[in-house]
Order: C-alpha cells, then sequence, then structure tokens
C-alpha cells in the first residue's frame, strides 16, 4: 500500500507539481502578473479543451444524467453540512458564507483536469468532461448566491454564465455530436494543439496564485471556522462523494473520476468571490493555501484506493 502510494505520488503528483513550483517562482522572483494568463486561459485554453473533449469523449446519456446529478446531489449535501456547522460553531453571516464556498467548490478544473488526465488517461478525461461543465455553470450562479445571498440577482449570474466562452464550446459540441457532425481536419487538429497547452499553463497559475495568498497570521475569530473549512474539504468531503455515488449507483471509471474531482481542495476562484462579497476572504485564502498543500499527500492515497 505504501509503496503503491509512493509510485503514485511519482507518477502523477510529481509531474503536476513542475509548472505549479515553476508558476509560484516566477509570481516570487519575477512578480509574474497572472491576469493575462487567466484571460487565455478562459477564453482560449478553457474552450479548447471542452470543445476537444466533448466532441471525442466516449460519453453515454448514463453518464451525462449521472454525472449532472452527482453534482447537484453532492453540492446539496455539502451545503448542509457547511449550514449544520456553522449553526454549531454560532458562525456570523460572512464566515458561513466562506465556509459554504470552501466546503461546496473544489479546484476541478485547473487542478483535477490535468490530475484526472495523469491518473486515469483520456478515458478518465472524457469522463471529467461534463462534471467541469456542471461545475462552471454551479459556481456562476449558486457560487455568486452563496457568497452574497442579499445581493444575489439571478439575472446577472445567468449573465455571467454566458460571458464565458466554455459554455458556447460545449454548446458546439453538443450539436456536433447530436448530428454526427465532426470539425473539419485542420480545424480539429488546431484545436487539439491548444488544448494540449491547457495543463501546463493553468497549473503555472496555480502556482502564482497559491505563491499571492496572504500567509498572514490566523486571528482567533476565524481559526474554528478554518479548522472547520478544512476538516469538511480534505476528509469530510470523500465520504460525502461516496454516499452520493453509492445512491446513484455509479461504479467503474466515473466512479473514480468524480470521487477524485469532488474531493479536490478549494476553489481559487472562490477567494474571488470572497473578496467581491466579504465573504471572510482572509479564512477562504488560508483554505486554498492549505488544502491544495495537503492535496499532494491525501490525492495519492485517494486515487489508490479509487483504482
Amino acid at each position: 500500500m505504501v509503496q503503491t502510494v509512493f509510485s503514485t505520488l511519482f507518477q502523477v503528483i510529481v509531474p503536476i507539481s513542475i509548472p505549479v513550483i515553476v508558476g509560484g517562482l516566477l509570481r516570487h522572483f519575477k512578480n509574474l502578473d497572472t491576469k493575462p494568463l487567466l484571460i487565455l486561459y478562459l477564453y482560449f485554453l478553457s474552450p479548447a479543451i471542452i470543445l476537444e473533449t466533448l466532441t471525442t469523449a466516449d460519453l453515454s446519456f448514463g453518464d451525462v444524467y449521472k454525472t449532472i446529478a452527482f453534482a447537484l446531489l453532492n453540492l446539496v449535501l455539502l451545503w448542509a453540512v457547511a449550514n449544520i456547522l456553522g449553526k454549531v460553531l454560532k458562525l456570523p453571516s460572512p464566515e458561513l458564507a466562506g465556509l459554504t464556498l470552501v466546503s461546496t467548490f473544489t479546484n476541478s478544473v485547473n487542478y483535477g483536469l490535468p490530475l484526472v488526465l495523469l491518473a486515469f488517461g483520456k478515458l478518465g478525461l472524457d469522463k471529467a468532461s461534463v462534471y467541469i461543465i456542471a461545475q462552471m455553470v454551479i459556481v456562476h450562479t449558486l457560487g455568486v448566491y452563496f457568497a452574497a445571498r442579499s445581493q444575489f440577482s439571478a439575472k446577472n449570474a445567468i449573465k455571467s454564465v454566458f460571458k464565458l466562452p466554455a459554455i458556447y464550446a460545449a454548446i458546439l459540441a453538443a450539436v456536433l455530436r447530436m448530428f454526427d457532425l465532426h470539425l473539419p481536419a485542420g480545424v480539429g487538429k488546431g484545436v487539439s494543439m491548444v488544448a494540449a497547452a491547457y495543463s501546463p499553463v493553468v497549473l503555472t497559475i496555480l502556482g502564482a496564485q497559491m505563491v499571492s495568498v496572504k500567509r498572514s497570521e490566523l486571528e482567533r475569530e476565524i481559526r474554528n471556522v478554518f479548522w472547520a473549512g478544512l476538516s469538511v474539504r480534505l476528509f469530510l468531503s470523500p465520504f460525502v462523494a461516496c454516499l452520493v455515488l453509492y445512491i446513484l449507483n455509479v461504479k467503474g471509471v466515473l466512479y473514480s473520476v468524480l470521487l477524485i474531482l469532488s474531493s479536490m481542495p478549494a476553489a481559487v476562484n472562490a477567494v474571488v468571490l470572497a473578496e467581491k462579497f466579504n465573504a471572510s476572504p482572509k479564512f477562504v485564502s488560508q483554505c486554498i493555501l492549505w488544502t491544495t498543500l495537503a492535496s499532494f499527500f491525501v490525492l495519492p492515497v485517494l486515487i489508490v484506493i479509487v483504482r
């Protein structure tokens, strides 16, 4: 078991850690500005990998149905857990909003996709594609609601979803598959070439963002919520995911992929929502940093278990 974990660590985590470390070093020593890279990721790389994956993915209607059902049911249960912990700890509204963001949203896009590709190959990436699209929609609708219930506008949240090119890439892929059409050979090769650049670029962004997270000493009033968020994201979320997967009777590679993606560290974009809506951004940024660091040790064990 220990030998297998170390083998997985070197085969999966070490390759991922190289661009993450480089991104951190570039941020620290060269003050790497991630804003242009985020634009590149959001408006070029992300649509390319979604289009390339969905048009070539080996997916059935059952996979799509179970993936969407899992994403929604898992979200509801984690939201309930966060609210119960909030009542037990008597958290004020900002801390409760931050705990909800940390508990429900994972870094499944710029960390999860490369990890799944290395751990489970192209088949794993195929299975992950629908979940990623679902997460993009959920984060830009319910994510906004969780961060700022009093300022929530359903109309603006839906508008924000359709500002993302990845949604249109998913719609195009669905139309192509529905009518059994294919991209022209040259266009398809170009899309595949761009998609291949996705993993190293987004992992470099992740490394730079981790270095940018403020590592100030935890204030006493947020220590309890910090440990609660850490516990939910690292330890409780895999058990909740297992329960949902059992209820939905999900098996095989789809089971492994969904379990891993739902057990990823806290989503980096959670701190953006936390800062924008004053949902305890200090607590959220600390959880992002420490859950990401801890995931380099927790995820190899989980991958070994589900393989």
